[in-house]
């Protein structure tokens, strides 16, 4: 299992694994059309490129056999809503792994990663949101001292579902 930053050459993979990762856990929540537009706007290729470019964002993979297996994205400030009192905020986005390679332990690396990011950035808080009805990812953010800090909405084109965002000190 290796650990290390993202490079153009992994977005194919990491746009096919960020939609395979989403339609398994939550695919069957939303209408055909919803999804697809969800899964254009924030796990296409152009997407995925962009996000790449970008100074403030910072994406992490871990390969498995040589195979794109997980992934996290983090950003250097919070885009969710101003609920603690943390002055310098930054934001786990996404922490996928594929659906088949659960329990290897991807996501305990992505996470001291985040940690360690979140450090360099000299963040004094990481913020996420996690879906309402995924008490396995909530009780994985608990484990890293992230706990609900409020109610929030995340949608999927016209289909809104219940978020909690969760914080906690880095």
């Amino acid at each position: 299992m290796t650990l290390r930053l993202a490079c153009p050459a992994d977005v194919p993979a990491l746009a096919d694994l960020g939609r395979r990762a989403f339609i398994a856990k939550f695919g069957h929540l939303y209408s055909a059309e919803n999804l697809s537009r969800f899964l254009e706007d924030s796990h296409s290729e152009a997407t995925v490129s962009s996000q790449l470019t970008d100074p403030e964002m910072k994406i992490a993979v871990i390969e498995e056999d040589g195979v794109l297996a997980s992934f996290c994205k983090v950003v250097r400030k919070s885009s969710l809503p101003e609920k603690t009192q943390a002055s310098s905020p930054m934001e786990l986005k996404q922490l996928y792994t594929d659906p088949d390679l659960i329990g290897r332990g991807h996501g305990a690396r992505l996470m001291d990663w985040a940690f360690a990011e979140a450090r360099a950035w000299g963040a004094d808080e990481m913020q996420l949101s996690v879906y309402a009805h995924n008490p396995e990812a909530q009780r994985f953010y608990r484990r890293y001292g992230l706990e609900k800090v409020a109610d929030i909405e995340f949608w999927v084109g016209d289909h809104c579902d219940p978020e909690f965002m969760f914080a906690g000190p880095v």
